[in-house]
């Protein structure tokens, strides 16, 4: 079993890897259905529409204080495809020069050790759900 993650975009995220993986996700607004918030987001981070059967996980708390809920749904993407939506932000405070970067600079395929290496540490409980999920299902 192979896990989908993708790299942060910008410069802050440019020289990390271990650690600053994550999974595909962002923020939905009041009154918008998580899952279909989650297919959007989705698609911006990797330009892949999501498809198929979505079970969710449990929503896990990250170190930041934010929620993120995730499904999970087999998929067969070419990481090497994947295109982001684009962020500007200002590269010096208060220089007024803006840049643009992909939110998501890269994506990939791990198994699932290589994954929990990867990913940002508030999200590795995502994995342990996925593991125990796919042990249930054997």
């Amino acid at each position: 079993m192979e896990v989908f993650l993708v790299h942060p975009g910008g410069p802050f995220w440019a020289k990390k890897d271990d650690g600053a993986w994550s999974v595909p996700k962002g923020e939905f607004e009041d009154g918008e259905d998580p899952l279909e918030a989650a297919k959007r987001e989705f698609e911006e981070e990797t330009s892949f529409a999501a498809t198929g059967e979505f079970e969710p996980l449990e929503p896990v708390r990250q170190p930041s204080g934010k929620t993120i809920h995730v499904w999970i749904a087999r998929g067969d993407y070419d990481a090497a495809a994947a295109r982001s939506n684009l962020f500007s932000i200002e590269l010096r405070r208060g220089s007024g020069k803006m840049r643009q970067f992909p939110e998501v600079d890269r994506a990939g395929w791990f198994s699932m050790d290589e994954a929990k290496r990867k990913l940002l540490k508030g999200q590795v409980a995502i994995l342990d759900q996925l593991a125990k999920k796919l042990q249930a299902a054997d």
